[in-house]
């Protein structure tokens, strides 16, 4: 997932209208008809292509060589369509998002449960995305850095703290760095290393990684062999929010299914032909999950003498990374601010914003968190481990929420058939079974260990990430659901349902 793909997160939530008709307000504020500025699908496929596309899975896929066109193929069919066309529906029939949707569906607790899984799920998403930057940015200066805990931790902890400062401050120019940073990042860097790797083969070297029909499909070595796929999920999440963009079609029933299958084509060639170049030049052993991205690039410059460019490309990944996470650090924070202020789902405390409007109480306790879970990066030696482990717990949470929209959208094609939609997901009942069902497969296997980090303790690992799932992603939404007060509902009678400064 890129960084685009979380700057709405769901951060124009309404207050929840009930599970009745179509004759509320919230359901006034929404589809095609009040939206005359349309848009060609070509540039929808494009706007989905640049949210979800990224560079920073790619070392994750290059260690399976060859099979990563299957690890990255699979979850596109039974994750990726399945989640894009039925949130396409659910964008065009209800506005609010996520939280609506599963309050409409199903019940306000699972609402609330939703939105906060999305929220905090960036609680363990900050500290992988950082220590990708740490592990890149030591590429800059000392690339022996890339693998010491201590130094990725603390790049961990300044960046994300320099983040919330500049987040606080209210700063709009910043808004324009997320889309600069999918050329800059990730479309110079992955052609370059796409080209490298090409001339690199055209010249005679021998792969690092088998190339042959043979390494098609993954090693089977149990259950554990295939849970690297599980990253893919969250690679691919994100979709929810650009199914917000549906209405602006001309005939949205013929055109977004085409968007999505261009899109689909896009981000399918950018995850996969970089991830094959790394794993031309990098054996699958000697391939760090953090810093392969960079081990790729100094491998090519040093076979065509040009090692002065590792700096640069670096730099460019970095700041692109820097630069997203800025534009969208206080988006997801913001839209539980709003539902919570209507709703009373947060203590006062959490819900005061300084004098820009920024909710900075709620931005500092995720700081907090923040920092404490960086400091495993110091306390552990395998940088990757760490590193694999808080990318697991960032997929497991923000699964939570995928299942909760599949339950909803079948909920809501049943209780309001008639419900006027901009678009209708073909085979609903289908889509949303494959996508509940591979999601959830794929949060089970998740509290497997992948083979690649065979000799630690299976136990250990289960309980790290089940205890990290359970802890944020469950038991602090149900504590605050069950001790809420009403004195917690901090809105002002004023206050707009769905508030567009909350989208950053």
């Amino acid at each position: 997932m890129s960084t685009d793909a979380l700057s709405g997160a769901d951060s124009v939530e309404p207050r929840a209208s009930g599970s009745g008709g179509s004759g509320s307000a919230v359901d006034k504020v929404r589809t095609v008809a009040t939206n005359p500025q349309f848009i060609a699908w070509t540039a929808l496929a494009f706007m989905t292509t640049s949210s979800v596309a990224s560079l920073r899975p790619s070392p994750t896929m290059a260690v399976y060589g060859l099979a990563c066109v299957f690890l990255y193929l699979v979850p596109a069919i039974v994750f990726l369509l399945p989640t894009s066309l039925v949130s396409a529906e659910l964008a065009s029939g209800w506005s609010g998002g996520v939280y609506n949707w599963v309050t409409r569906g199903i019940s306000s607790p699972a609402g609330f449960l939703a939105v906060w899984c999305q929220f905090a799920m960036t609680i363990f998403y900050y500290p992988s995305l950082l220590s990708f930057v740490a592990s890149t940015l030591a590429y800059v200066f000392a690339p022996d850095l890339a693998s010491n805990g201590v130094y990725v931790a603390a790049v961990i902890i300044i960046v994300y703290w320099l983040g919330v400062y500049v987040s606080s401050r209210g700063t709009k120019a910043l808004a324009g760095l997320a889309s600069s940073g999918l050329i800059i990042g990730t479309l110079i860097p992955g052609v370059a290393l796409v080209v490298l790797g090409i001339v690199y083969l055209l010249q005679g070297n021998d792969s690092a990684a088998p190339m042959d029909a043979g390494h098609l499909l993954p090693e089977w070595a149990g259950l554990a062999s295939l849970v690297l796929i599980v990253n893919n999920f969250l690679s691919y999440s994100g979709m929810e929010m650009n199914a917000v963009h549906v209405s602006s079609l001309r005939k949205p029933g013929k055109e977004f299914p085409r968007a999505i299958f261009l899109a689909m084509g896009l981000v399918l060639a950018i995850f996969i032909l970089p991830a094959l170049a790394i794993s031309f030049v990098i054996p699958a052993e000697d391939l760090s999950l953090t810093a392969g991205l960079m081990q790729a690039f100094q491998g090519f410059f040093a076979e065509f003498g040009i090692e002065f460019l590792t700096p640069i490309l670096a730099l460019m990944i970095v700041c692109a990374s820097l630069g997203g996470m800025l534009t969208w650090l206080a988006g997801p924070s913001k839209g539980l601010l709003l539902i919570s202020r209507q709703q009373g789902y947060l203590p006062p405390f959490l819900q005061k914003m300084n004098k820009h409007g920024v909710q900075q109480n709620i931005l500092v306790t995720q700081g907090v968190l923040t920092t404490v879970i960086a400091l495993a990066y110091g306390l552990i030696p395998d940088v990757s481990s760490v590193y694999w482990i808080f990318s697991v717990m960032t997929t497991q949470v923000y699964l939570i929420m995928y299942l909760l929209m599949f339950i909803a959208a079948v909920r809501l094609r049943r209780l309001e058939p008639n419900h006027p939609r901009g678009y209708r997901a073909p085979a609903l009942g289908l889509l949303c079974g494959v996508g509940f069902f591979a999601s959830l497969a794929a949060l089970l296997i998740g509290f497997v260990p992948p083979s690649q980090f065979g000799g630690g303790n299976p136990a250990s690992y289960i309980l790290i990430v089940g205890t990290g799932v359970v802890v944020i992603g469950l038991l602090v939404p149900f504590l605050l659901y069950r001790f809420r007060k009403p004195s917690w509902k901090t809105a002002t009678p004023d206050e707009p349902e769905t508030p567009a400064e909350a989208t950053v």
